[in-house]
């Protein structure tokens, strides 16, 4: 008679003697209570059973004598505290063939937990001393593991294969001799806060289309990779035939197979993470260090995706991508790796957003083959050979990144084709190098302080360089070599320590609207048999002569302005440059041709935005300012030019009078009245403080108030360091650059960043206002800025206070105004507006929104670009365009407002 309560014991009345015995005996759902003891024998459960060792674990030994110690073929079978051996390590200790196993506190050793159907729940077990796998879930079987430990396995601790599906809690593989975990066909597992350590293979081994996800787990002290996806079975392209279910199989094959979040994987064989074949793979906030090898590798057709994952000190690469693999990166760090930060051959493509690069004994990112990469508002630093190398038929972008401390090049180009834009490139050996036979784009870039070039042009290379500036060069600042072909326009170039441009032999450039200011050597040096176009340019303040002319050279400089410099021109004997309406002004030696030495001389005038110099064949001619006080009436004209600012200009001319009424009281050997030459300048970006600002300086230097009036401009980077002690230096070295001139400090609120009581910022202050009482005849400073934020500035320190009394307040421009800047712009470029299209554009100005992006002046230069551009497309499809159609600008070329 079968009963709900049954006990196994080797003696005693009323019990049974095997465990075999008391499930014959047993009804339906019975529990039965195991005496402890050795009980050995194969077991068979087939219905609704529960075995409890009565006196807990380590109590009762189930011993297989023959196939599995337990077998579960249907029902509910619960084993609790039991410890089950097998008899052979290959094959299965527990077997579940059918039904629900539950396994509670149990100890499994001696072969494999094995679920071929149905499903089991293991909670706080040890399955040790296995061969081939630990626990194998095959079929459509599903497990749930908690709190369990798989220990000592000659092959993998867990493997799933076929379509079956684990969920896995708080669980430990440890010391087995393959892969930790091991996902074949379509199986499916999740994986929380669990432990993979001292394996021999792979921490995790996913094939095929497995689905693992791993959660906040550790795989650690790995043999070979910590994880390694890979699919054999590589999907077919989908065709324009196939049907709906076809395309969303496809869709499906893209998604990422392979899942971590918030894991770490360190101490590794070889690599951190391989992705091969056709594997698809994606990290969220994952942490790989300490590898054997390279951090990430993506491989084959595999693709892998990467979420503020963190690649650090690996001997090898911190992301390597090769074959035909992709890789994107958002919000990761690869930093101290012993080799390449990041390396793409072969036809891969690479994206890298938000992320840095930094510590890399190699080049941190370096590009080669027929590779797509892009590189978007990134950190690259500390590199010791190339910061970005980029080579054969690669295809490479970069966009507002900031590249620093490269022991050799900041981006170096070779044979490949470059886009960049907004990079800053700082503290590198050479700034950018390019070498292609393509046509790389420089937009709007910055190179600071490179030990020698700014900016190389190979030799037989074209380049386009739009915007930007070079600063502070060990020696050249661009510099063209033979048979090249750059495009320049609107680059500055200042304080270099050789000369600003260099053309080199057979180069021919075309430069437009460049400044180049503070050089050592030349400003402009046309090496032998050099040729170009330089036109609209500023050179100034140079130690040799602004622009130098080798033996047969032959540039042609139009409407340029050499200023501020002891000699203007140097040239070869047989030199044949030309010189189209161009301008000095504080030249101290002067050879540039005018009209007195057989130029012919036209109707020019010395002129800020509103003067036009003359056009045509019999135009050239260069004009000279005068010298002293006779410059003032000019020097006041040039601001009276200047559109909109009628409150500025009042303020300034009021000045300029007080300060020669200064000057003659001084000659008379009266005293002269209080006065502070230093001012505040308050204003929204656009609207003319740096024009007003070296205007204002060459106006005391014509009083004989300042030696030189140039102007040096700065803002917070430049005169705050970045650690104790670094601050005072720094700001001590610009301000020594602005002796005799005007230091300007943009956005100079910056200084005292709101809401912080402590910073750096505010040694730079107290330096200056030192600085200012210690030289107080020998500077100008002018602080600029937004209205709100200046008084913030000002009040942060009394010696400012005391020192900065005047503010100029800079209204934005009138839309008025706008349209006259873009007049000014289009007769400066030789084209016509007409009534009805300066109509439009003050339509154009009344529409936009004055938002914080509002860019007064740089927004009406936009507007002209932007009607040129529009004016090329219209006229391109005329066949024959006459005068009109190549320079009136038209109402239809007004760009439309953006709301």
């Amino acid at each position: 008679m079968r009963r709900n309560a049954v006990r196994v014991a080797d003696r005693g009345w009323g019990t049974h003697r095997t465990v075999t015995a008391a499930v014959r005996a047993a009804d339906e759902g019975a529990v039965i209570h195991v005496q402890p003891g050795d009980y050995r024998e194969s077991v068979l459960l087939d219905r609704d059973i529960t075995l409890i060792a009565e006196k807990g674990p380590g109590t009762v030994r189930v011993v297989a004598v023959h196939g599995p110690a337990i077998t579960v073929r249907g029902g509910t079978c619960e084993l609790r505290d039991l410890t089950v051996e097998g008899t052979n390590d290959r094959e299965p200790a527990v077997f579940v063939s059918g039904g629900r196993a539950v396994l509670d506190h149990c100890a499994v050793s001696g072969g494999r937990v094995e679920i071929g159907r149905g499903s089991a729940e293991l909670r706080t077990c040890t399955v040790e001393n296995a061969e081939d796998s630990g626990v194998l879930v095959t079929g459509t079987a599903q497990v749930v593991a908690e709190d369990c430990v798989i220990r000592s396995t000659a092959g993998h601790g867990l493997t799933l294969s076929d379509a079956a599906r684990a969920e896995v809690r708080r669980t430990t593989v440890e010391r087995v001799t393959g892969c930790g975990i091991v996902l074949t066909g379509e199986s499916q597992g999740t994986f929380d806060a669990c432990t993979v350590r001292h394996v021999g293979d792979a921490g995790l081994l996913a094939q095929t289309r497995s689905r693992p996800l791993l959660r906040d787990c550790r795989l650690h002290d790995i043999g070979t990779q910590g994880v390694r996806a890979a699919d054999g079975a590589v999907a077919a392209a989908v065709t324009p035939a196939a049907d709906e279910g076809e395309n969303a199989a496809a869709a499906e094959r893209g998604a990422p197979r392979t899942r971590l979040e918030t894991c770490e994987i360190f101490r590794t064989g070889s690599e951190g993470v391989l992705a091969g074949d056709a594997a698809r793979l994606r990290m969220d906030d994952c942490q790989i260090r300490e590898t054997g090898g390279a951090g990430v590798i993506a491989a084959g057709t595999g693709r892998v995706e990467m979420d503020h994952v963190r690649v650090v000190d690996v001997p090898g690469t911190g992301l390597a991508v090769v074959e035909d693999a992709e890789l994107r990166v958002r919000g990761g760090t690869v930093a101290r790796t012993g080799a390449n930060g990041v390396h793409a051959t072969d036809r891969c493509t690479v994206r890298l957003t938000e992320c840095e690069i930094s510590t890399t004994a190699y080049t941190a990112l370096h590009i080669a083959g027929n590779v797509r990469a892009e590189l978007r508002s990134c950190t690259v630093r500390d590199s010791a050979q190339h910061a970005v190398r980029v080579e054969g038929a690669a295809d490479f972008t970069a966009e507002d990144t900031r590249i620093e401390r490269a022991r050799m090049t900041g981006v170096d180009v070779k044979d490949a084709d470059a886009v960049l834009r907004g990079l800053v490139v700082a503290d590198t050996e050479t700034g950018i190098r390019l070498d292609s036979r393509h046509r790389p784009l420089l937009a709007d870039c910055e190179v600071l302080r490179p030990a020698r070039t700014g900016v190389e042009i190979a030799a037989g290379t074209g380049a386009l360089l739009v915007g930007g500036r070079i600063e502070g060069s060990g020696s050249a600042g661009v510099f063209l070599d033979e048979r090249s072909e750059a495009w320049i326009e609107d680059l500055t170039i200042s304080d270099t320590q050789g000369s600003g441009l260099v053309i080199w032999a057979d180069a021919r450039p075309r430069v437009r609207s460049a400044t180049i200011a503070g050089t050592t050597k030349n400003g402009v040096y046309a090496g032998d048999g050099s040729g170009g176009l330089l036109e609209d340019c500023t050179i100034s303040a140079t130690g040799y002569p602004a622009v130098y002319v080798g033996s047969r050279a032959a540039p042609l400089l139009r409407r340029c302005l050499v200023r501020d410099t002891d000699e203007d021109l140097s040239q070869a004997d047989d030199a044949a440059a030309r010189f189209e309406q161009c301008r000095t002004s504080g030249v101290t030696a002067s050879t540039l041709p005018t009209a007195d030495a057989g130029e012919t001389a036209g109707p020019a005038r010395v002129a800020g935005t509103a003067g036009i110099p003359p056009t045509g064949p019999g135009a050239a001619v260069t004009v000279r300012e005068g010298t002293g006080e006779d410059r003032l009436p000019e020097l006041l004209a040039e601001l009276d030019d200047l559109v909109g600012l009628e409150s500025v200009k009042r303020e300034v001319e009021s000045m300029a009078k007080l300060m020669q009424l200064v000057k003659r009281r001084q000659e008379a050997g009266l005293q002269p009245p209080p006065l502070s030459r230093h001012l505040v300048f308050a204003g929204n970006p656009g609207t003319g403080k740096t024009t007003v600002a070296r205007l204002y300086g060459r106006l005391l230097a014509a009083l004989g108030l300042l030696t030189d009036g140039h102007l040096v401009e700065a803002d917070r980077g430049a005169l705050v360091g970045e650690y104790v002690g670094h601050t005072a230096p720094r700001t001590t070295a610009v301000f020594k650059r602005a002796l005799g001139g005007v230091l300007f400090i943009d956005e100079a609120y910056s200084l005292v960043p709101a809401g912080q009581s402590t910073d750096f910022g505010q040694e730079a202050i107290s330096t200056l206002v030192k600085l200012m009482e210690d030289h107080r005849d020998d500077v100008v400073v002018i602080a600029a800025g937004y209205p709100q934020d200046m008084e913030r500035l000002i009040d942060s320190n009394p010696g400012l206070a005391s020192r900065f009394t005047r503010t100029l307040r800079f209204d934005d421009y009138s839309s008025q105004d706008l349209v006259r800047i873009v007049e000014h712009q289009a007769a400066l470029h030789e084209y016509r507006i007409g009534d009805d299209t300066a109509a439009a554009l003050l339509d154009h100005f009344g529409s936009i929104a004055r938002t914080e992006r509002f860019g007064n002046g740089r927004t009406a230069r936009q507007v002209f670009q932007q009607m040129t551009e529009q004016h090329a497309m219209r006229v391109a499809d005329l066949s024959a365009p006459d005068a009109d159609d190549l320079t009136v600008l038209l109402p239809v070329d007004v760009p439309a407002v953006v709301s």
